[in-house]
């Protein structure tokens, strides 16, 4: 089933975009920063994902925790308050984490590319 998301995406920045997508992640999954950069056309952003996603921490309604990199680390949790915030908020939504490794990464991983549509 594919999710249909804002028709004014041209309208938004690079940041804004990747917001929305994470808006769309469900609970209890993870997609990757690589994911949705490729989604919004621009697969070498990677990065900027990070960044955009680093730059969300103030707003409750970005769920960044489910941002993940390509293997299924949780590269961004030093970017958290508290020592273990984005895995306590990914456990609690039933992600199995250790050693800060997603574990059954493929059972887990949400991708926008199937999932949505521009």
């Amino acid at each position: 089933m594919k999710l249909y998301i804002l028709n004014n995406m041209d309208e938004l920045n690079f940041f804004e975009k990747c917001y929305e997508v994470a808006k769309l992640i469900p609970s209890g999954r993870v997609t990757s920063y690589g994911a949705i950069a490729k989604y919004l056309g621009a697969a070498r952003s990677a990065r900027m994902v990070g960044w955009a996603m680093n730059a969300s921490h103030g707003n409750i309604e970005i769920p960044a925790h489910r941002v993940v990199n390509r293997k299924g680390l949780l590269t961004g949790k030093h970017h958290f308050e508290g020592k273990n915030l984005m895995q306590q908020l990914l456990e609690n939504e039933g992600v199995v984490i250790i050693d800060s490794q997603i574990q059954e990464f493929e059972k887990v991983f949400w991708d926008p590319s199937k999932e949505l549509s521009l």
